[in-house]
C-alpha cells in the first residue's frame, strides 16, 4: 500500500460519510478540513519518523494502531474515539495545532471545535493505515531478524514494534507522551513532505551504533512520501473541495 492507495482508502466516500455522521458536519465540511489539514498532518508523521527524541515512541504508536481492524472502514469510524484522535492531531502537529486547525476551519466555514472534532476522527484512522502499512515493511527488514530484547533472547519478528529495539527506544514513552517537533509552517509543508528521510546530524555522535541514514521508519516514510505532491494528491480524492 503506498500513500496513494492509502489516501484512497482513508477518503472514501464512505470514510468521508462516516466521519460527516460521527462529527455532525456535512461531507463537504468534511473534504474541506481534510484537504486544508492533511497535508500538516502528513508532515508530522514525517517529523516524528526522522526526529530521534520521538521515532522510538512513535513505532512504537504505529505498532499498536496496527492492530486495529480497519477492515470495515465505516465500522472503524463509527467506534473511533474522537478524544483520543485530538490528542494524536496534538503530536502530530506540535505547535502548529492552533494555527492549522484555524486556518482548516476558517476554509471550511466551522467552528474551531468542530474542525478538531474531523482531524480527531480522521487521525486515528491515518494511523491505522500507516501503522498497518509499516509493519509488513518492518517484517522484512533484515535488522529485524536479529533484534536482542532485554533478556537476551532473539526475539521472533512480530512488525514495526521491533523497530523501537532497533533505534534505542525500548524503553522510551509513547508517541503520546511525547512532543512533536516545531513544523516549519502551512507554507513549507509541501516541501517537508518530499524531503525524504534524513538524520540529524549529530545522531551519528550521539548513537554511533547506527551508521548515518540507519533509520529505518525514517526511511520507508521517506520512501512512501518521496516525489509525490500531496496537495495535487488530495485534491483528486475530494475534489478540490
Amino acid at each position: 500500500m503506498d500513500l496513494t492507495s492509502l489516501m484512497k482508502t482513508m477518503l472514501s466516500s464512505d470514510s468521508i460519510a462516516q466521519m460527516s455522521k460521527k462529527t455532525g458536519t456535512s461531507t463537504d465540511e468534511v473534504k474541506s478540513v481534510l484537504l486544508s489539514a492533511l497535508p500538516a498532518m502528513l508532515s508530522g508523521v514525517q517529523g516524528q519518523a526522522n526526529n530521534q527524541e520521538t521515532v522510538a515512541g512513535f513505532a512504537g504508536a504505529l505498532d499498536s494502531h496496527a492492530k486495529d481492524d480497519t477492515s470495515d472502514i465505516s465500522a472503524f469510524l463509527s467506534n473511533v474515539d474522537i478524544k483520543d484522535g485530538e490528542k494524536i492531531v496534538g503530536h502530530l502537529l506540535g505547535g502548529d495545532k492552533a494555527a492549522t486547525t484555524k486556518a482548516a476551519a476558517t476554509k471550511a466555514g466551522l467552528s474551531n471545535a468542530a474542525t478538531g472534532k474531523i482531524l480527531g476522527a480522521a487521525a486515528p484512522l491515518l494511523m491505522s493505515l500507516l501503522g498497518q502499512q509499516f509493519t509488513q515493511a518492518a517484517q522484512a527488514q533484515p535488522q529485524a531478524q536479529n533484534v536482542q530484547p532485554l533478556g537476551g533472547q532473539q526475539a521472533a519478528p512480530s512488525g514495526i514494534g521491533l523497530l523501537a529495539g532497533l533505534l534505542g527506544g525500548g524503553q522510551q514513552p509513547s508517541a503520546a507522551q511525547q512532543s512533536a517537533p516545531q513544523a516549519s509552517g502551512l507554507g513549507g509543508l509541501l516541501g517537508s513532505l518530499l524531503g525524504g528521510g534524513q538524520q540529524p546530524q549529530q545522531q551519528a555522535s550521539q548513537q554511533p551504533q547506527q551508521s548515518a541514514g540507519a533509520n529505518p521508519l525514517g526511511s520507508m516514510v521517506g520512501s512512501m512520501f518521496g516525489n509525490v505532491d500531496v496537495n495535487s494528491l488530495l485534491a483528486g480524492f475530494l475534489g478540490g473541495k
